[in-house]
């Protein structure tokens, strides 16, 4: 990293290294643009720049930086009444430890982004945390919570596509199925 950058600038670097695919230089931009924010006293910024950089580690496959990188960011935006960056960074930490094996943990960390979402109306959002809920559960060997949580995401999303109405039929089947064996 080039010295005395903007906190901005760092963050412009990590957005386009991300983009180009360098996810190892785009956490070190965003590592760069945290230390600059929190050297100027702007925690929020800093804390949703350890958010970036948590996201550029988990496609560089650190999960581990990636989660020491965003572990306290979801309390920082807590205290600042910022709940739908909390739900963001509660998102990050789960998908971190998810990659780090640990999917109960990252079931509580899904589940409370889901929440403060639907609390939101942030729906988008919404649906693409109970997605990632629904794979988790389902490789832990819940597929009847896997398929509500897609049912739940699907609803939100009314789409009438063909594609849209397929997965909508299919996370329907297995309680057709168990309404038919009671």
């Amino acid at each position: 990293m080039i010295p005395n950058l903007t906190p901005t600038e760092y963050a412009r670097r990590g957005q386009k290294a991300y983009q180009a695919g360098d996810y190892l230089s785009a956490a070190q931009a965003f590592a760069a643009a945290k230390s600059a924010y929190l050297s100027q006293g702007d925690n929020l910024l800093a804390a949703e720049m350890a958010n970036n950089q948590s996201v550029a580690l988990l496609k560089a496959g650190q999960a581990e930086a990636a989660l020491q990188a965003v572990e306290d960011t979801p309390e920082q935006f807590a205290a600042a009444g910022d709940p739908r960056r909390q739900a963001m960074a509660l998102g990050n930490c789960a998908a971190a430890l998810e990659a780090l094996g640990d999917p109960h943990s990252a079931i509580k960390f899904y589940e409370q982004s889901a929440d403060l979402l639907a609390a939101l109306g942030e729906n988008d959002l919404r649906a693409t945390v109970l997605q990632a809920l629904a794979q988790v559960q389902l490789r832990c060997g819940k597929p009847l919570e896997a398929v509500t949580k897609l049912q739940e995401g699907m609803q939100i999303h009314s789409g009438s596509g063909i594609k849209h109405r397929l997965i909508r039929y299919l996370s329907r089947l297995p309680f057709r199925l168990l309404n038919k064996s009671l």
